[in-house]
């Protein structure tokens, strides 16, 4: 349930910081990449080289690392996370938490934190009854916050009663709990076609036509989708790549064999989103042997492929369908082009002179554009660009 997910956890200052370690160990163990961030009074009830040594990763404490002025982004942090996982949580955390206060990064994180939210409260009986935290928490829940309730028992004061920070693997356990409900949700029952990859035109049985295409992009919007209960058909062009969990895929070579594949998807399908670089163009003749080099140029007949997206708008009805537009000039008046010529219901705009965008990489840096609106996006891992391409098919599937 845990594996490959993101989590970064915040250790705030209080004496239940110690179970953090094995909170910690415990995340890792089950595949999470953890990511942790501790508030400044965290570290006087545990070293920040317990928790590094733990979770594999330099602690953050700081906005910046005083030595070489290295910005550690909170915006970056809450994008890049799946979960934001606050154990131990404070009473003086929750209350920040609650008016919005963001005085050190832990916090800062939370406010910019797009990911699920939870957090284990942690403080004396009397603390956590006053009705000033009882209404924090509840604030905090109705906002979408996960509460791990604390357990009773003897307290640091000597006192017995509710406050004590709730065991590492029962956290784990509800963390658990918190993503397979996530997973249940949403786009149940609806099925998606997504294409990927490149496309191979052959002009013999040893060359061929292609482009830079490797799949990433297609392959995360297949998982995310997954994860969020739909059935997918991912149709892929040659990759790398391994299938994402709950995926059908769809094995194809050329442009000719992904338009088929996907129009006889399509009959069954409710959406569509159209990711792989698909050739524009393959050779009208292909050789049967390897073509022998000689002293003149070579001459290759190109014909037009069909046009896979166009064809499914045309048959498009009440069904979703998304375009991808990667440009390197005049960018938005080519996708708003694309946008009416595909009767798309959005494309997803990305172009070739962003930093960091683009074929191969790990980053995508886009703008949508639908016929109301106009987002454009930072700079993001291709699984964050592709949580955010599916919460836009969500808004049109409700």
């Amino acid at each position: 349930m845990l594996n490959g997910k993101h989590i970064i956890l915040g250790i705030t200052g209080s004496i239940a910081a110690y179970k953090a370690a094995m909170l910690c160990r415990l995340l890792v163990k089950e595949g999470a990449e953890v990511r942790v961030i501790m508030t400044p009074l965290a570290k006087q009830f545990i070293t920040p080289l317990t928790m590094a040594t733990l979770s594999k990763h330099p602690i953050l404490v700081e906005f910046f690392n005083p030595e070489n002025g290295e910005w550690n982004s909170h915006v970056s942090l809450g994008e890049w996370a799946d979960m934001l996982l606050i154990a131990p949580a404070t009473a003086n955390t929750l209350a920040k938490m609650t008016t919005g206060i963001a005085d050190n990064l832990l916090l800062t994180t939370y406010l910019s934190a797009r990911s699920k939210v939870a957090v284990a409260p942690a403080m004396d009986l009397d603390m956590y009854a006053h009705i000033t935290t009882q209404q924090n928490l509840r604030t905090l829940e109705e906002r979408g916050v996960a509460i791990i309730e604390p357990a009773a028992g003897e307290l640091a004061s000597g006192l017995v009663g509710k406050g004590r920070m709730a065991e590492p693997e029962d956290i784990v356990e509800q963390v658990k709990a918190i993503f397979a409900e996530e997973q249940r949700a949403t786009l149940s029952g609806k099925r998606y076609i997504v294409t990927a990859g490149a496309t191979i035109e052959p002009i013999d049985p040893v060359r061929y036509i292609t482009n830079h295409s490797t799949g990433k992009m297609g392959y995360a919007i297949a998982e995310e989708l997954a994860r969020r209960g739909a059935e997918v058909k991912l149709i892929t062009g040659r990759t790398t790549l391994a299938t994402p969990e709950g995926v059908e895929r769809i094995d194809v070579l050329t442009a000719e064999d992904m338009y088929n594949a996907t129009l006889k998807a399509w009959e069954a399908a409710d959406g569509a989103v159209m990711c792989a670089a698909v050739a524009d163009y393959t050779p009208i003749s292909v050789a049967d042997r390897k073509l022998k080099k000689s002293d003149d140029d070579m001459r290759i007949e190109l014909r037009r492929t069909k046009d896979i997206a166009k064809e499914l708008g045309a048959n498009k009805g009440c069904r979703t369908l998304v375009g991808f537009a990667l440009e390197t000039d005049n960018e938005e008046a080519n996708a708003e082009g694309k946008l009416e010529r595909k009767n798309l219901d959005f494309v997803v705009l990305n172009s070739l002179r962003d930093k960091g965008a683009g074929f191969g990489g790990d980053t995508n840096k886009i703008t949508i554009i639908s016929r109301t609106a106009r987002e454009e996006y930072p700079l993001m891992s291709k699984r964050e660009v592709a949580k955010v391409i599916v919460d836009n098919i969500e808004k049109i599937e409700r």
